[in-house]
């Protein structure tokens, strides 16, 4: 029984296989006998539409516009030092993170006690100094009238001296007159020497109260540096940063108290890629004359500036070239952009046909 049950089973999977055998046979003639057929209708060809957006294009010179970025930077900035060490006694209002100063403001003072006690010995030496060389000047006017008055004393003797032995040749005078004027002479000539080795020291000693003046007069100007050095005075028109100090702190000598920065002269450090920087310099190797738009962040007043010079070198790990933007001086500056604002640099570059 199994075995009839499968042969039957065999018969039937048999027969089916060759009907889809037969039926497949059959389509595929129907097609190669519709395909070989001669005349029929033959279906149209379909063109394919596909959309595009078109625009109308007129001839016109256009100006292109590098844009990048860019950190801005002081043009001015003025460090600000002790020149003397001391304790600070006074702390101008102004002088504070953010408040603006005028040149010539005093920022802070100094305890003055030291350099008004340098000032006063300064003025004591040169007073002393001044005093040593009148009498030096004095002493010289003596000496030369002394000198004057041996030289008168010595020209007497030898006169004297030319008498006797006139008198000893014509035989009134006698050996002991002629060798006594003699004497005398000599002695005369000896005090001629001997008053100019003092006239000669008593040049010199004017000449050393000179330098001894002169030593005083540049102490007293020291001082003088000194005790105006107490005081701390803005060197340009700005706004202050970096102060930390207050009244009564120690300060030593040429240590940094803060600097001062002027909001109306900015420039802004802008990087270009190697192409574009090659848009903008001329054949001489200088930066065309081309009109810059600053945007500064959060603000929609546009800022105008102009191509200044380009960077020394590439810093390490930087491509590209370093352009700097000068940006037109204008008190509004300090309320639109600040040193180290990064903002949007626009770059027009030659009209290109």
């Amino acid at each position: 029984m199994r075995f009839l049950r499968r042969s039957l089973t065999g018969l039937v999977l048999l027969a089916v296989t060759l009907g889809l055998l037969g039926l497949a046979v059959l389509i595929v003639g129907g097609a190669i006998r519709q395909s070989l057929a001669p005349g029929g209708p033959a279906a149209p060809p379909v063109e394919r539409v596909v959309p595009a957006n078109v625009t109308l294009i007129t001839a016109a010179n256009l100006t292109p516009e590098t844009t990048a970025f860019g950190k801005v930077e002081a043009r001015r900035t003025l460090d600000l030092r002790s020149r003397q060490s001391g304790t600070v006694i006074w702390v101008a209002e102004t002088f504070r993170n953010g408040l603006s100063v005028t040149e010539g403001d005093v920022l802070l003072r100094l305890d003055p006690a030291p350099a008004t006690e340098a000032l006063e010995l300064a003025t004591a030496d040169l007073t002393e100094a001044r005093a040593e060389a009148a009498d030096a000047v004095a002493a010289l006017e003596l000496s030369e009238a002394d000198l004057a008055a041996a030289e008168e004393q010595a020209v007497l003797r030898q006169q004297a001296l030319v008498r006797q032995e006139d008198l000893a040749a014509m035989g009134s005078g006698s050996p002991l007159a002629v060798e006594t004027a003699g004497l005398a002479a000599s002695a005369a000539r000896k005090a001629v020497l001997s008053r100019q080795q003092v006239l000669a020291t008593a040049r010199a000693r004017v000449d050393q109260t000179r330098v001894a003046v002169t030593r005083a007069e540049i102490a007293l100007g020291e001082a003088e540096r000194t005790l105006s050095e107490t005081e701390l005075r803005a060197g340009l028109s700005g706004r202050v940063d970096g102060v930390t100090l207050v009244e009564g702190a120690l300060v030593g000598a040429n240590e940094s108290l803060g600097r001062i920065v002027d909001p109306t002269a900015l420039d802004v450090a802008v990087r270009l890629s190697t192409a574009q920087f090659g848009r903008l310099v001329l054949a001489d190797g200088a930066l065309a004359a081309g009109e810059v738009t600053v945007f500064a962040p959060g603000s929609g007043t546009p800022l105008s500036g102009r191509l200044d010079r380009i960077g020394a070198a590439v810093e390490d790990g930087q491509t590209g070239r370093l352009v700097y933007v000068a940006l037109a001086e204008d008190p509004a500056l300090a309320t639109l952009v600040q040193p180290g604002d990064f903002v949007t640099v626009g770059i027009r570059e030659a009209p290109v046909a």
